[in-house]
């Protein structure tokens, strides 16, 4: 009896996500299971981990395993990752590593590799091994290019539209929803418009995501006051670098629109806002409605529509002096790029404002029509800090 006790405690599949059992002595860690998400091309890949609890509650974790090949990581998120020659440690942070019994935890990290990528076979939870095969997905991606500021960074961006958010490294703001537990954004987030609101909405939404299970919705109505945002306060000054991902069902109209907006308090208070004019791309400034690009049809040209029906990564940097760098889905937009420098149909009108000098002390995201344009709007992945963050 003792003997098949301890063969059917050995391993158990249910559902695709394989469940291993361990035996170990009295007072060792719990047993786990663990689900391996890879994502790859030709160089590198990024790898979404999920690793569940199998037995007693734990107040903190760590899953380690090696790496068969050359692969290195550079990267994580969700957990502390290091490594260390081809040996692995991923070490819960203060808010996930709490796991009750069956209650799982994400993470994952970005790395290179040449030849061959063999996924870990060597998992082990808290010192214990959790044997067997592991859960599977692959994905092939292609190179597409990576974010201007490279001062402080640099960064590698795919076309996977489901990939998880890279290392948000020192950004001051790095938030997926995971944690919210209400109908409408909570916490950090407050919803609401400065002026005044009619028919918008924002809820947490648990059925779309790009990352995790949950992104925020706005429905946003058309037609003046029918703004709709939620916002955090930023802190800190200096350069301030973003990343948000946003998902929308309807194009950018002709007429104006804003879907992103930061209080200038070196502007009266007046909003810094990005959105959409003439079905493109663009940022306004409220103080003086100057709009970049300029709003010829050589400058609209300069700019792009916001595609629909799938995952968006919008990058962007706002310098105090005076300057704003634009990226969409990794590739500079021409005709979002203020370098200090005037450009006919790019920036000539921005810069006609002597000495703006932003100083952005707010993040909205959301919907404010001017007049035609409703729209729906997923965001997820919203990441705020003085170095580039990547897509």
């Amino acid at each position: 009896m003792r003997n098949l006790l301890a063969a059917v405690a050995a391993v158990v599949s249910m559902a695709g996500l394989v469940v291993i059992g361990g035996t170990s002595t009295a007072g060792a860690a719990p047993v786990c299971a663990v689900d391996y998400k890879l994502n790859q091309w030709s160089t590198g890949f990024t790898a979404n981990v999920t690793v569940t609890n199998q037995s007693a509650p734990v107040t903190s974790w760590k899953l380690t395993w090696t790496f068969a090949g050359n692969q290195a990581i550079s990267s994580g998120w969700s957990a502390d990752v290091r490594q260390s020659g081809k040996q692995v440690t991923a070490s819960s942070m203060p808010w996930n590593g709490a796991l009750a019994t069956g209650a799982s935890a994400q993470f994952g990290f970005q790395a290179t590799y040449s030849g061959a990528n063999a996924v870990p076979t060597d998992f082990a939870f808290n010192g214990v091994s959790c044997g067997g095969d592991q859960t599977t997905t692959t994905t092939t991606t292609t190179n597409t290019g990576s974010w201007p500021p490279t001062d402080s960074s640099t960064t590698t961006t795919t076309t996977t539209t489901d990939q998880p958010p890279v290392d948000c490294g020192t950004a001051t703001l790095c938030d997926g929803f995971e944690q919210q537990t209400g109908s409408t954004p909570s916490g950090r987030w407050t919803v609401g418009a400065a002026n005044c609101t009619g028919q918008g909405t924002v809820a947490i939404d648990n059925s779309v995501a790009r990352s995790g299970s949950k992104s925020v919705r706005v429905n946003g109505a058309s037609g003046y006051c029918n703004h709709i945002f939620f916002g955090t306060p930023l802190t800190g000054t200096g350069v301030v670098h973003g990343r948000f991902y946003v998902r929308h069902t309807t194009a950018l109209p002709m007429a104006h629109v804003t879907f992103m907006a930061m209080k200038d308090s070196a502007d009266g208070g007046k909003d810094l806002r990005m959105g959409g004019q003439n079905s493109a791309l663009q940022w306004n400034r409220e103080s003086d409605d100057a709009t970049l690009p300029e709003q010829s049809p050589v400058g609209v040209s300069k700019s792009k529509p916001l595609p629909t029906g799938t995952w968006n990564c919008v990058q962007f940097t706002v310098d105090p002096a005076g300057k704003i760098a634009t990226s969409l889905n990794g590739a500079p937009v021409e005709g979002l790029q203020a370098d200090g420098v005037a450009t006919p149909d790019v920036d000539r009108q921005w810069m006609a404002k002597s000495g703006w000098r932003p100083a952005v002390t707010d993040l909205r995201l959301g919907w404010e029509s001017y007049g035609d344009g409703a729209n729906t709007l997923w965001y997820d992945d919203v990441a705020i800090g003085s170095s580039p963050i990547g897509c």
